[in-house]
């Protein structure tokens, strides 16, 4: 019985839980960033298209 009362009052284990977590939010918010920067470079990469497809480029310097 003590040892178990030990095991649920120890808290060794509390920072790697904070951790954990820590890095879980970490992730998520690194791959909202991501999404958002993706899709800012595909509208930005579509308006460069458009803007390159309807310009005539001069063959002589």
């Amino acid at each position: 019985m003590t040892r178990m009362k030990a095991f649920l009052t120890a808290e060794d284990g509390a920072a790697v839980v904070d951790m954990t977590m820590l890095m879980a939010a970490l992730v998520g918010l690194a791959l909202a960033v991501t999404v958002q920067v993706s899709n800012g470079m595909e509208d930005l990469s579509g308006d460069l298209s458009t803007t390159m497809v309807n310009h005539d480029v001069n063959p002589a310097f």
